[in-house]
């Protein structure tokens, strides 16, 4: 069965780091881009960050861009989220998200398996 399981987070002060990893399973991971959303309460799942199939190809919301490092291991079928200098805005759960293809998309319907989410708390 597939399935997307997210680990990592945590509470953190401002001005900390966190890195997020997802394990995936039950489908061709190497065949995918890969995703990390969040979604804060009151407001709708965004996209952060997103990688291709080898990691030639990535993309990151304005909001994280130069803190936030997506990376993946296609041998061990696991997508990670390296977030440096975090502030109270990033405060939400994350989830990690698989689309078909090898290429970068950014539209949320195009993502086909989700992971449970891991909450992330940063404090003042």
């Amino acid at each position: 069965q597939v399935q997307l399981v997210e680990s990592g987070g945590g509470l953190v002060q401002a001005g900390g780091s966190l890195r997020l990893s997802c394990l995936a399973s039950g489908f061709a991971f190497s065949n995918y881009a890969m995703a990390w959303f969040r979604q804060a309460p009151g407001k709708e799942r965004e996209i952060e960050a997103v990688i291709s199939w080898n990691g030639d190809n990535t993309y990151y919301a304005g909001s994280v861009k130069g803190r936030f490092t997506i990376s993946r291991d296609n041998a061990k079928n696991t997508v990670y989220l390296q977030m440096n200098n975090l502030k109270p805005d990033d405060t939400a759960v994350y989830y990690c998200a698989a689309a078909p293809g090898w290429v970068v998309v950014t539209t949320i319907e195009s993502y086909d398996y989700w992971g449970q989410g891991t909450q992330v708390t940063v404090s003042s």
